[in-house]
């Protein structure tokens, strides 16, 4: 444990050049009087480190002194891949060994580099889950599906699903896991073939016996396909609407004129394009499938008697 503290405080030191004792000691969440025994540590192993008294002081490294210790652990490794969804690392339990990663690889930049890395860090920001549901389902199970995946090991999944037998218990191979949107699914191989598994949905799991994965299996690749499956499966039928401009902008449909715009847009059932159409308000007018203008219609006819009644 001491060994690792001393290495990131060389490493900080390297990163950022002079840190008061109070600094390091809140970066390494140790008393500033540890800080102090570190240092002195460091020093009598031949690092060249020095401190500055008064206000302004502090340790820092003799210019053009670099460490070589840099190696990432198994455990960053794995964590530097997620660096651009800090949230999703945090789900999976690699947190800490992101932001440790993270650190070794500034360390292991020449200044003009880890300057600009820096800046990076401070001006963009990738949050990937939705206003509305993202983060908001619990994945209890995440952490052990996560290990069963890096390990090759078989699961016992206790799953709920939409249709009966909503319960079910099933034999998969895990191959791979992808946050949607906010929300983590699981590919594995089953009975059955391969298939999706929403995280959120296991109510139990047992972990098995290590499988031998199949060759040749590209989890990307897979993912892309089930995509496009379903967008397939989902938009069965059409609707013929007119749009304002804004209302155009609303459903990416490029406007014709500063008028109304005529087009056809792909919906996936009368049920769900009542709700998505009546969002649009007046910036919409339906005018196929009949079906679906009279259902808007009776809405709109009922909400009026609500509110002037």
């Amino acid at each position: 444990m001491r060994a690792s503290r001393l290495v990131t405080l060389l490493l900080l030191l390297q990163d950022r050049g002079r840190m008061t004792a109070q600094q390091l000691a809140e970066e390494l969440e140790v008393s500033v009087r540890t800080v102090y025994r570190d240092v002195e540590a460091l020093s009598t192993a031949g690092i060249p480190l020095y401190g500055d008294a008064g206000h302004a002081g502090g340790y820092r490294l003799v210019d053009g002194y670099r460490t070589r210790l840099t190696g990432l652990t198994e455990g960053e490794a794995r964590a530097a891949f997620l660096a651009a969804v800090p949230g999703a690392a945090a789900e999976l339990g690699l947190g800490e060994a992101l932001a440790a990663a993270q650190l070794k690889l500034r360390a292991a930049l020449p200044e003009p580099l880890r300057e600009h890395a820096g800046r990076i860090q401070e001006r963009f920001l990738l949050d990937a889950p939705g206003w509305y549901g993202g983060g908001t389902d619990r994945t209890p199970h995440l952490s052990a599906v996560a290990a069963a995946v890096w390990e090759r090991r078989a699961l016992l999944l206790r799953y709920r699903r939409w249709r009966a037998p909503e319960e079910i218990e099933r034999r998969v191979e895990p191959y791979g896991l992808v946050l949607k949107a906010g929300r983590w699914y699981l590919v594995a191989a089953g009975p059955s073939g391969l298939r999706t598994y929403r995280v959120d949905q296991i109510l139990g799991l047992r972990p098995l016996e290590k499988f031998a994965a199949r060759g040749g299996f590209d989890l990307a690749a897979y993912w892309t396909s089930q995509l496009a499956g379903f967008r397939a499966r989902l938009y069965t039928a059409e609707a013929l609407v007119r749009l304002t401009p804004e209302g155009a902008r609303r459903l990416g449909v490029t406007p014709t004129s500063d008028g109304w715009t005529e087009a056809r847009i792909p919906i996936e059932s009368i049920d769900h394009a009542h709700g998505e159409f009546l969002r649009l308000g007046t910036d919409i007018d339906v005018m196929a499938p009949t079906e679906l203008r009279d259902r808007i219609a009776a809405t709109v006819r009922a909400l009026a008697a609500r509110y002037t009644g």
